[in-house]
């Protein structure tokens, strides 16, 4: 197994020569630093930590200094350990890019759903409106809350409250195409997060190492020479 971080830029559609359109979210992983290699000997498990974009070294803490020192690179914002014996063979300051994927391959990713704020039943829930006319008074409340008794709530009764911002991963993606010279990923689908958002790309834990047959693409600009 393998994984990089990267962002979220957005989503497009792309076809195949067969004429299928396969919508597409665009995640763009410039090289990932490896800063620290963990080996069971060590520190009881294997693992690479890698880095993403770099920070000011003035918002960098001594430790972090320390770390970054040893792998010859700048602060990084972001920092994720892949805990897989197959990431064993990188090296402390080597680089982790996109071209460790291939198209045809499944993956998960993981993110942060867009926070809502705080909304109420028929948002968050999917519950339905109360009457529209003037008399009623109960247009978009929660409802009933059950029995007279037990007088209380029951545990788990949907309610208002925040909504969104949580970690979500999506399992089973497709990797369309790989772009390793924009350092960008197509990935089949949709994933969480912003636009910008903070994503990690990683191999498939259910697939068992699966590679579908690449989709073969149409290639506009060589559309265009041949005309």
């Amino acid at each position: 197994m393998k994984g990089i971080l990267g962002r979220k830029i957005g989503m497009t559609q792309v076809f195949t020569t067969d004429g299928k359109l396969i919508p597409v979210t665009v995640i763009e992983a410039t090289p990932n630093v490896v800063l620290q290699k963990k080996t069971v000997e060590t520190d009881g498990y294997n693992a690479i930590q890698v880095g993403f974009e770099d920070k000011r070294e003035k918002l960098a803490n001594k430790p972090e200094k320390g770390v970054v020192a040893k792998a010859n690179t700048a602060p990084k914002r972001f920092i994720k350990e892949f805990r897989y014996d197959e990431m064993m063979s990188y090296e402390v300051g080597q680089t982790v890019s996109v071209d460790s994927f291939v198209a045809g391959e499944v993956v998960d990713v993981t993110g942060t759903s867009k926070g809502k704020g705080y909304q109420g039943v028929i948002k968050r829930h999917g519950q339905h409106i109360g009457p529209k006319g003037h008399g009623s008074g109960a247009h978009r409340i929660v409802g009933s809350m059950g029995p007279i008794a037990p007088n209380r709530i029951a545990p788990g009764k949907n309610l208002p409250g925040q909504m969104g911002g949580n970690t979500r991963t999506v399992q089973n993606l497709e990797i369309v195409a790989v772009d390793a010279e924009k350092n960008v990923l197509l990935v089949s689908g949709s994933v969480p997060g912003p636009k910008k958002g903070l994503v990690i790309v990683k191999s498939g834990i259910k697939a068992n190492g699966k590679t579908n047959e690449a989709a073969e693409l149409v290639n506009y600009a060589t559309e265009a020479v041949a005309e």
